[in-house]
């Protein structure tokens, strides 16, 4: 007989085991698993099938095999680094923290995760310099994104069963984001953008609206009608990349200093020069994730975040107040 021996920095499984209930014969393993373990999501359940951490009667299963009822699942979970990137010194605005999640507010400027041109210097290589064991969870806990030029808030998970019940939250439609904006042109009144948004067919660094594309709705009411532009109040419904800019890029109203969706920036006739300089000076998109509200993975509390308009953002809409009081 063979022993296999534990060395001292090897990690330690968590075993947890669970029985499959007599009136569940039928269901697929990975579903079943997925209710009797729900600390941890479908997909994570999957592999550690594939990867035989989980036994049905101390038996390797796949996940598209059927229960009979009575099983013993056992479950060894042996959590291991999710990411290559770094840690790094880089500040963060962190707005509320406890053991399973944080919530931040992230400046214009900063790319949330490592990429082609973005190897480190992240939101993401921050985060594991904060939270180390931030490591061994998907993306580092980050369960959304917002673009590199958008400020606002963003939520990350610090467990995997906190990160398993923010994506589902997700990925219900549970979680509320909203965003304020400037776009071009003049919107009438609020409304709903309803459109599929796929990667664009030519320009591969662009999405855009798309026969075929996953489900999109964005929608929107207006805060205040500007000179040629108009500030809004957007919701997110779904969370598709870039969503808000290409919506309203596609019903002809492009973000006010979008470099990618709005194309060549329009003038407002009439302008001030000082508005026309606050307009052609405005280094980004104007796009602020504002209020973010979400149900606690633990206590199941609703909490409710707001972040301040960032200073940039303040000092152009009081440019387009003040063009607007002496036109």
């Amino acid at each position: 007989m063979t022993t296999q021996i534990q060395h001292s920095n090897d990690p330690i499984p968590e075993i947890f085991t669970a029985t499959v209930p007599d009136d569940w014969g039928g269901a697929r393993l990975d579903q079943t698993a997925a209710r009797l373990f729900s600390d941890y999501s479908r997909e994570r359940l999957k592999e550690w099938i594939h990867e035989g951490h989980l036994l049905a009667n101390g038996k390797t299963l796949r996940p598209k095999d059927r229960v009979i009822g009575g099983e013993i699942l056992t479950l060894s979970v042996v959590l291991v680094s999710e990411t290559e990137a770094q840690p790094q010194d880089i500040p963060l605005n962190i707005v509320y923290e406890d053991e399973h999640l944080l919530v931040l507010n992230k400046p214009a400027g900063l790319v949330v995760h490592p990429g082609a041109g973005n190897p480190d210097g992240t939101l993401l290589n921050a985060l594991l310099f904060h939270c180390p064991e931030l490591q061994n969870i998907p993306r580092a806990g980050l369960v959304h994104r917002i673009d590199k030029d958008t400020s606002g808030l963003l939520v990350v998970a610090k467990t995997l069963p906190a990160h398993a019940y923010l994506v589902a939250q997700l990925s219900e439609k549970n979680v509320y984001r909203e965003y304020e904006a400037v776009v071009q042109g003049l919107l009438v009144s609020g409304g709903t953008i309803d459109a599929p948004i796929a990667r664009h067919p030519s320009e591969r660094i662009k999405m855009a609206v798309v026969t075929g594309g996953k489900h999109a709705v964005t929608h929107f009411r207006v805060i205040k009608r500007y000179r040629g532009l108009t500030h809004v109040r957007v919701e997110l419904e779904t969370g598709r990349t870039h969503q808000i800019r290409v919506h309203f890029a596609h019903k002809g109203h492009p973000l006010l200093g979008d470099p990618v969706y709005a194309g060549r920036p329009r003038l407002p006739k009439g302008a001030s020069p000082e508005l026309i300089h606050a307009l052609q000076t405005f280094p980004r998109q104007a796009l602020h994730a504002r209020r973010l509200s979400l149900v606690h993975p633990v206590t199941f509390d609703q909490l409710a975040f707001e972040s301040p308009l960032p200073e940039d953002f303040v000092q152009l809409l009081a440019a387009l107040d003040t063009d607007l009081k002496e036109g």
